[in-house]
């Protein structure tokens, strides 16, 4: 009979992430389970032994050092091996951005097998969970932020090896298009935005040459410039503030780059706009929104 700790948390839960259910189990030989569903996202990792995991039609023969994540409402089946039965940590999460992270990490029904080189660190990480067993709120935070290490772990050790190369590729350029969306109003420089994504300045670069055909620097300029067009049309701000709300530190500097882009002064921009002389700046916007949308269908 299998060896088995196990930790259910009921009730209606609601959240970006949380955790449902979590446990260590040390199986006997050819012990099974399914094939059936789960309603949440269940995920397992073998820290000795072996055995082999069957979901959408593929069988993965797994030992130590391997995961393998059931997604939910996908019919699944796992088995231990008969020499070797397998010992494993679990945790049963959902929660409103788990369909995101799993993707960024590179699981999903069709890729559902990762591999990590540190199974201590991950059996500590689930035991702990199993450590923090009440339902008072102060057990639940803990848990849930065990969650979300455990799977930055999880991400850190994996995307190199469960990602495609155009898989990394795409992750790369979504993450910096959405770090210059949050930061454009700073003085960030794209070396910044490298860092953040975790690459260096000149990867990034091929990275979006090859996936938008312009460079992120061009990124950057075209969506501060975009946005100070469109601020000429709401508002009646100084030019200085609205350099400043652009990432602009000197408004000669902002003038230059606006005229470069726009053909006209942010001034005689803005007066051209009021007298009808520049279509609205919906219109303007719809080169940054174009490149925005192609991002998002990288995904796809």
């Amino acid at each position: 009979m299998d060896k088995s700790f196990t930790l259910e948390f009921p009730g209606k839960k609601t959240g970006e992430l949380y955790v449902n259910c979590c446990g260590i189990t040390k199986a006997e030989s050819l012990n099974d389970f399914g094939p059936a569903v789960k309603p949440h996202y269940l995920l397992h990792f073998i820290t000795d032994g072996k055995g082999i995991f069957e979901m959408g039609g593929y069988e993965y023969s797994l030992e130590k050092g391997c995961g393998f994540l059931i997604t939910p409402d996908e019919l699944s089946y796992y088995r231990a091996d008969e020499n070797e039965p397998w010992t494993y940590v679990w945790v049963g999460f959902n929660g409103s951005l788990t369909d995101q992270i799993v993707k960024n990490i590179g699981l999903s029904s069709e890729n559902p097998v990762f591999k990590a080189d540190d199974a201590d660190e991950i059996y500590r990480i689930v035991q702990e969970m199993t450590e923090n067993d009440s339902c008072e709120m102060y057990d639940e935070l803990l848990r849930n932020g065990l969650l979300a290490v455990l799977l930055s772990s999880i991400f850190d050790k994996t995307i190199a090896s469960v990602k495609s190369e155009a898989d990394r590729t795409n992750y790369y350029v979504r993450k910096a298009v959405e770090y210059i969306q949050s930061n454009y109003c700073n003085p960030i420089k794209i070396t910044e935005v490298a860092d953040y994504v975790g690459i260096n300045r000149s990867y990034l670069y091929t990275l979006f040459m090859n996936a938008i055909g312009i460079s992120p620097h061009q990124f950057l300029a075209t969506f501060r410039i975009t946005r100070a067009a469109e601020l000429l049309h709401s508002s009646s701000f100084p030019i200085e503030s609205i350099a400043l709300s652009c990432g602009y530190m000197d408004s000669l500097v902002f003038t230059k780059a606006f005229k470069q882009m726009k053909g006209l002064s942010p001034s005689v921009y803005r007066k051209a706009i009021r007298n009808g002389e520049v279509k609205k700046t919906t219109e303007h916007l719809q080169q940054v929104e174009d490149l925005i949308n192609h991002i998002k269908k990288l995904d796809e």
